[in-house]
Formats: C-alpha cells, structure tokens, sequence
C-alpha cells in the first residue's frame, strides 16, 4: 500500500474519484499540510505546481491505503502533466508527522504564475477537468500514457467545446433526454482528433421510437474562421497551405485556399481565436469582426462547431511563413480584389466550405461594409 499528498487539482472530489475509479468515502483521507512549500498556478495552464518556499506551507490531502492499481491509474493521469514522484514529510492536524510521496513538475518545465486556489479553480475549470478526465480515463489499459500526454491539449480543446456545446439555445422543442437512449457510448480512438462510437435509439418523426443506430462520430474542439477584408481597398486576404487530408483521398492539388482559422482554446472566446489566429498565421492586425455565424462543419460526421467571422483591417502587405513555430505549419498569404475573388469562387478554385460560406456573407454584407468604412 502506498501513501500520497495531493496539493492540487486531485484535492477534488469528483476529479479523484473519476481518477481512482471508486467513490471518495472508499478512500482514506486526511488533511496535512506540506511545510516549506508553497502551490502556485502554472503560467497559461488550468492545473498548478508545487515550489520549495520557506516559511510557507502547502495544504492538501494526504491519502492512504493506495494500491498498486491506484498508483498505476494516478501515474496514468498525471502523466500527462510530466510530474514525477518524490518522498516529503507532512504535518497532520494533530501536530504529528507522516511520510508521503508528492507529484513535483519537472524542473524548468512549467514557470509558476500566481498562489492557486482550489475553490477559484473549481469555479473555473473543475467542469472541463471532469470532462478531460473522463476521456483520458476511458484509454486507460488501452493506450500508452506518452500517447495520452500528446493528445491532452486536443482532448482539453474538446472538452472545452462539449461545454460550449451545452450552452447554445435550442432551435426546437424536442425532449432530448427523452427521446434519444443511449444503450452504449465509447471513447474508440485518441489522438489531436478522437474518434466516438454510439448505440443509440431516437424518437422519430412519427412518433414512434426508432431501431438501435450504431453511429460514429470524428470529435474535435470549435474553431474561429475569420476572413480579413479591407473595405477601403476592397480587398480580401486568402492564406495557402498543405492539408494531409485532401491529400490522403487522392486529390491532386492539396495546398488549399482558405480563410485564416484556428482552434479555439479552452477558456477563449472565439473572438479572441479569431485574432490571435489572424497575426499568428497571416501577421494581420484586425480593427474589429462582423459575425457571419456558427454551424457544424459536418453534421453527419464531426463534433466540430466552427464561428465564423469577417476582420475588417488594413492589407497591405503579405506574408510567406506565417504559422507558428513547431506545429508544422507553413502558411503564405495572398491578397485578392473582391472581384477576383468572387471570379475564384465561381471558377470552383474555393475547396473550403468554410470560405465559400464567408464569401458569400461577405457578397451580401460588403456595400453596408465599405459605406461604414
């Protein structure tokens, strides 16, 4: 049996719960502090960090009667945050001492941001953790921890999306929980994209419940879909680049053209998606964007729920790297006269359906545009 502190986000019930498998009053627990060191958040992350500080101490749960499937699926977890075990010393709430092992980062990995709060963080991203966690959980025994730590911001980037998912207004007055049963859901794959499996029964349009459907669905996050345009000028700016994709079912001209996009991260808006893509991958600062809607990119078959936006700027100039370093993005930018373009988009030279749809919002909308330009 073995005995663990847990300063951070595993100090949530549910979240450790979901982790070891079993219920909290199944686990030993106790409060103890960690003198000497103190928990801060980690910079851009949700999950915090432990530090040597002295004369401060860190709270948390000292936990005990671990068995060696615990500690198989608490490494599991934790694996995808690169921390490693080390023994400390504790102080309980009656003064006296235990011995524990503690998840420290590591060193230079993470830098660390403010003191962390596990009631501030349960407000803010206790949901998406549980949500994260149930994925990452679901390989366990099934596929490699390496594996699950490459695919952990796709997976966060899609529990992200689930949750935004949640929140948008019913387009009808159909009962969901009662007219779909679920016989089986499964997490089949997991990489950047993850694959789900359903058996399922809906309700249909007679009334009557329908036969068990086995259906798959490609999850992914949301994206932000954004088309520079210049009113002044009368220009749009197009970004070029390689998708694996087009290439993998045979078409011969795979470097596509598109509008500037990118997945938005948990906690952003898609505003701020929209943006930060537009410097990252065209080096275009935007002055404001005209929302050209939301929809699934392919209801049949992907979760992905793309926003859709026109950023009204300044082009006057093109770029042939945009992208950021390390993802394996090479991206070059062209500027066209709105004319032009809409010659592309007739000459059928537009593959995206997501630029197709924002040149024609653009068509629609670009007089009321330039007359506030």
């Amino acid at each position: 049996m073995s005995t663990l502190f847990f300063y951070g986000t595993l100090r949530f019930a549910p979240l450790l719960e979901l982790v070891l498998g079993r219920p909290a009053a199944e686990i030993d627990l106790t409060p103890a502090k960690l003198v000497d060191h103190a928990v801060h958040a980690v910079q851009d992350q949700a999950f915090p960090m432990i530090l040597e500080s002295p004369g401060q101490q860190a709270d948390g749960l000292l936990v005990r009667g671990l068995n060696a499937e615990d500690i198989a699926r608490l490494e599991y977890y934790e694996g995808g945050f690169d921390y490693d075990l080390a023994t400390r010393t504790l102080t309980l709430p009656d003064g006296s001492r235990a011995e524990a092992e503690v998840f420290f980062p590591e060193p230079g990995l993470w830098q660390p941001g403010e003191p962390w709060s596990l009631e501030a963080w349960a407000e803010a991203w206790g949901e998406l953790t549980l949500i994260a966690a149930e994925e990452v959980m679901s390989f366990y025994g099934r596929v490699d921890a390496q594996r699950i730590a490459r695919s952990f911001p796709a997976i966060r980037m899609r529990a992200w999306a689930r949750i935004a998912a949640r929140s948008r207004a019913r387009g009808n007055t159909r009962d969901v929980a009662r007219d779909v049963i679920v016989h089986r859901r499964h997490h089949a794959y997991v990489d950047y994209f993850g694959l789900d499996e359903v058996e399922l029964q809906h309700r249909q349009h007679d009334g009557s419940m329908g036969p068990v459907l086995n259906r798959n669905a490609l999850t992914n996050g949301q994206a932000a879909v954004v088309l520079p345009y210049d009113p002044v000028r009368d220009t749009v700016l197009l970004i070029e680049q390689f998708r694996a994709p087009v290439y993998m079912i045979g078409d011969p001209d795979p470097w596509t053209w598109e509008a500037v996009a990118g997945m938005i991260d948990p906690g952003e808006s898609p505003e701020t998606t929209a943006f930060r893509e537009a410097v990252e991958e065209a080096h275009v600062e935007l002055q404001r964007l005209e929302f050209a809607g939301g929809a699934y990119s392919s209801c049949g078959s992907s979760t992905e729920y793309v926003h859709l936006f026109v950023g009204l700027g300044d082009l006057t100039g093109t770029v042939t790297n945009g992208g950021v370093d390390g993802e394996g993005e090479d991206i070059r930018s062209h500027i066209l006269p709105f004319e032009e373009f809409m010659q592309w988009v007739d000459g059928n030279r537009i593959k995206s359906l997501q630029l197709l749809t924002l040149a024609h919002w653009l068509a629609r909308h670009r007089d009321r545009l330039r007359g506030q330009a």
